[in-house]
């Protein structure tokens, strides 16, 4: 897999380290010379110390034969720009950053996958894990705004579904209709879930809420005494 990589910043570089790691074959297009400079030094890639909005430099960096380009610069007009002129060259494949949503549908309409406002992202992420550090990942899906999640929850000490079925838990009430226990990992095997898996101290649980991640959800993997009064079931 060959994959080209415009802009050598925070997430770019990044991204970088991951291919690299990953033996996937990586061309870097980067403007600012120190940026480039370094990836040369420590990175195993192609470094093109060009910009990436000009049709000479994606040519040179041979757009049209890679399986995917990547943007991650600051500006998502740069981005945008790149997407459009690698689309143009035959590269199908695009992803970008997006900063500011209301770029979103033109992205879109490129057929890019995204990852909106990253700076936004790793705030939530900090803020999920001191709001409650028992959730250690989350995706949202769909809108951003009130949509549903995907997240792994752990199952702590003293948590009220601890040895329930996840048959017994949906009778008692510790699983609105609005979820579902995708998997299941425990000691560092995943779990299928079905109506008999019982679920276990210290699991790992995959949950999609369609609701996002709310007291509802997640109070019946905590221990009793940080439940909330009005949360217990009926």
């Amino acid at each position: 897999m060959t994959t080209v990589i415009v802009g050598a910043g925070r997430i770019g570089s990044s991204v970088i380290e991951l291919a690299t790691d990953a033996d996937i074959s990586v061309t870097v297009i980067e403007r600012e010379h120190k940026r480039t400079h370094d990836i040369e030094t420590d990175a195993n890639c192609r470094v093109i110390h060009d910009d990436a909005t000009k049709r000479e430099t994606l040519h040179e960096a041979e757009v049209g034969n890679a399986d995917a380009i990547i943007a991650t610069t600051e500006q998502d007009t740069t981005n945008l720009m790149v997407l459009m002129l690698a689309r143009e060259l035959g590269c199908e494949t695009l992803v970008s950053v997006v900063h500011d949503e209301e770029n979103i549908p033109l992205f879109r309409r490129l057929g890019a996958t995204i990852i909106e406002n990253p700076q936004r992202l790793i705030a939530e992420y900090l803020f999920r894990g001191t709001h409650d550090p028992g959730i250690q990942g989350f995706m949202h899906v769909g809108d951003r705004e009130g949509g549903a999640e995907v997240f792994e929850l752990s199952v702590a000490d003293g948590a009220p579904i601890i040895e329930k079925t996840l048959e017994e838990a949906d009778v008692a009430g510790f699983l609105p209709p609005s979820m579902v226990i995708v998997a299941v990992e425990r000691d560092g095997e995943i779990i299928i879930p079905r109506g008999n898996t019982q679920i276990e101290e210290d699991d790992l649980v995959t949950v999609f809420s369609k609701e996002g991640i709310t007291n509802e959800v997640i109070e019946p993997f905590k221990p009793e005494a940080e439940r909330s009064p009005n949360t217990d079931a009926e």
